[in-house]
């Protein structure tokens, strides 16, 4: 460990290519993060299956690149068949527990997630592996620092893919009942609005935007059946520290463990990088903790 610290001080040039690594997967963490704020926010539910839906949307670009379409083109069948998913999902499991305690919502969503790695498994194998975009890797500071151009094209799709949600949320109609509906469900029925309904389409959103961070993975790292806990983990301490409705701390928590992952896997070695994103997740619920109790004191 020390030996890495004093390399990284001997050769400043290999923190940017931690920096922009970390930026460029820390683009996609914020992504599927943002669409378990939604869930979370506007259903209160922790929705367990989160990194799952990501990974699926993975393998649907793969096998679509492994039959000869570009992966990037993978993209909007993600989209589309995770949303397909996700509303589907929601008719069979989610309503059903929705209304019911905080502990029937976990169980359900974990039992969904075993089943989907599982059958993942089953379907794809349990072979890492990852979908080939043919760019290219370009170099800087005389070959010291890479940038694959499939990364930078993956971070630009992502930024374009949020903003496209943003003003989809202030904009349409649906995005406006979600946004009143996450404020008091039952005053938005009282205006009128199907709360069912909304609650589907967060639902479905939530999955399409994994299917879309899935498939961003899948060209700029690698995916496996049984990764999706991770993923999960990842958004749950991004929406954590972050908190609902606010994207700009989504986003900022996103980069932020996407620099500390690259930075622990760098200096500590790569097996304790899934270690550094379990740490983070208790690190973050104790400071919740005391600034609950804080807060409780002083309104007492």
């Amino acid at each position: 460990m020390l030996d890495n610290l004093s390399l990284l001080a001997q050769a400043p040039v290999l923190n940017i290519q931690l920096l922009l690594d970390g930026l460029f997967i820390g683009a996609t963490f914020a992504l599927a993060a943002y669409g378990l704020a939604l869930v979370w926010g506007v259903m209160n539910v922790k929705n367990l299956c989160q990194g799952d839906m990501v990974i699926l949307g993975g393998f649907i670009t793969v096998t679509l690149a492994h039959n000869g379409i570009h992966p990037i083109f993978g993209l909007p069948v993600a989209i589309v068949a995770l949303f397909v998913y996700g509303w589907i999902v929601y008719r069979l499991i989610i309503c059903r527990v929705i209304e019911r305690d905080l502990f029937t919502s976990l169980l359900a969503t974990f039992g969904l997630a075993i089943v989907m790695a599982q059958s993942m498994n089953l379907i794809f194998g349990p072979e890492v592996t990852t979908a080939d975009s043919g760019f290219e890797t370009r170099t800087l500071f005389d070959g010291l620092v890479t940038v694959a151009e499939i990364k930078v094209v993956s971070l630009l799709l992502a930024a374009t893919l949020a903003t496209i949600v943003i003003v989809f949320m202030k904009r349409s109609r649906m995005g406006q009942a979600i946004r009143a509906t996450a404020q008091d469900a039952r005053a938005a029925r009282v205006m009128g609005i199907d709360t069912d309904r909304v609650y589907q389409f967060t639902y479905a959103l939530n999955a399409a935007i994994c299917g879309a961070a899935g498939c961003l993975i899948s060209m700029i790292w690698t995916i496996q059946p049984f990764f999706g806990i991770t993923h999960s983990i990842r958004a749950f301490v991004i929406v954590t520290a972050a908190g609902f409705g606010n994207l700009f701390g989504v986003i900022l928590a996103g980069f932020g463990l996407g620099f500390a992952e690259q930075y622990s896997g760098f200096v500590l070695g790569a097996q304790f990088q899934q270690a550094t994103v379990v740490g983070l997740l208790v690190i973050v619920l104790v400071v919740r903790q005391i600034q609950q109790a804080r807060h409780r004191r002083a309104v007492i």
